[in-house]
């Protein structure tokens, strides 16, 4: 494992960073509708469009992560993301009316994203030999992950304090340095550019072989993945509107409040990618558990309560998501043989970005009518997620020797 410390910190800049550069404008929304005119459902169309262009996408860099290696997937990615904040900003900056320009920008770096985050999961993958240090490893990603969900809301608000569009300013910046990092420091795996990587007819083969073989907990961990970041992105949306509407609380402070729920998911995340080791049972009990904290708090959760008691219920919804991400990263990448990881891993990166596609709009919608729809609808797909979780993911008590999966 401390061999592979700077590959692993510079990989785990790639999620901090494209988190960043996507999060940090949840807090900003409600600012970005009066500086341009918007509506609510509009601007959560700036969040959900990046998710959409990339759920289409990571299929496909998945395979071409398996066919021509990671880093030369990742890079030309990440720079994709630098141009798109760059389109972004400049419309922003010099536009009357931006929304159409920044909206192509948001595009751009959703097709920059599709390459980035999702081929990080597959390339720890490769680096480790041992399922315990896989789990180490994606922890350490995860954390990250949730590390840059807890900064963005309190970066976002701090950068709009000096003008509502310096988050798209910043995505290029934050671009450059994950390029840069993983240029220098993450050594290209041993496969990347040998010969014997399947055709595209031979990938479809082995990936229809592997859903014969996994399809009930393969599907299973898609849709929980999925479920969760819809989970997530809902009820930020609304809490972070929640603050200014409501609360009355603009600018770094609700940055701040805002990341106090995110907070907890960090440290649930990196303590879970610690836990887990390389135990399938209990990356099972950790989901069950996870989710049905998130179904209870959630369904507690009203918008005429008061702050403190909102960001505990959150906070412990939090808790929950958090401690189920590292265990559904962890199932993919060690159940599925090393081939077809990068393509696996990308279908399942597809249906997180699902999550946080629709997260904000459906929040958007439901806020017309009753506020409290959203976390019931939260609570109840936070409750399917535990019934998916009880009858899909049974670990099996032996790993078969002629298929990796150790799950049934």
């Amino acid at each position: 494992m401390d061999k592979k410390r700077w590959d692993l910190i510079a990989l785990a800049s790639i999620p901090l960073m494209m988190t960043l550069g996507n999060s940090m404008l949840i807090p900003v929304l409600p600012l970005m509708e009066r500086e341009i005119e918007i509506t609510a459902f509009q601007s959560s169309l700036i969040i959900s469009i990046y998710s959409i262009v990339a759920i289409i996408l990571i299929p496909i860099s998945g395979y071409l992560s398996d066919k021509i290696g990671r880093k030369k997937v990742i890079i030309p990615s990440l720079l994709i993301v630098g141009i798109g904040g760059a389109v972004s900003a400049y419309a922003a900056w010099q536009m009357d009316n931006p929304y159409i320009v920044i909206m192509i920008g948001r595009f751009l770096q959703g097709i920059g994203a599709a390459g980035a985050f999702p081929v990080v999961l597959p390339t720890v993958g490769d680096m480790f030999k041992e399922e315990k240090q896989v789990s180490q490893g994606l922890g350490i990603i995860e954390t990250a992950n949730t590390l840059g969900k807890v900064l963005s809301p309190i970066l976002g608000a701090l950068l709009a304090v000096i003008i509502w569009y310096m988050p798209f300013i910043a995505i290029p910046i934050l671009s450059m340095v994950s390029v840069l990092l993983v240029w220098f420091l993450v050594k290209t795996p041993k496969r990347d550019g040998q010969e014997g990587v399947p055709s595209f007819r031979q990938f479809i083969k082995g990936v229809k072989e592997t859903f014969h073989h996994n399809g009930r907990w393969l599907v299973a961990v898609f849709f929980i993945g999925g479920i969760l970041m819809l989970v997530l992105f809902g009820f930020l949306f609304h809490f972070s509107s929640l603050l200014e509407d409501t609360f009355h609380i603009n600018g770094y402070m609700k940055g701040l409040v805002l990341a106090i729920p995110l907070l907890f998911l960090c440290i649930a995340s990196f303590l879970s990618g610690k836990m887990i080791g390389e135990d399938k049972n209990r990356m099972r009990w950790f989901i069950l558990i996870g989710n049905a904290t998130a179904a209870i708090s959630l369904f507690f959760v009203r918008d005429d309560m008061n702050l403190l008691l909102f960001t505990t219920l959150l906070s412990a919804a939090g808790i929950g998501i958090g401690a189920s991400l590292p265990c559904l990263d962890a199932l993919i990448t060690e159940g599925i043989k090393k081939e077809e990881r990068g393509s696996i891993t990308s279908i399942y990166s597809s249906m997180r970005f699902v999550g946080v596609a629709a997260g904000p709009p459906v929040a958007a919608l439901l806020m017309k009518y009753n506020a409290n729809y959203i976390y019931y609808l939260l609570a109840g797909l936070s409750a399917v997620a535990v019934i998916i979780t009880f009858a899909a993911i049974r670990p099996s008590s032996e790993k078969e020797e002629s298929k990796e999966p150790v799950v049934t």
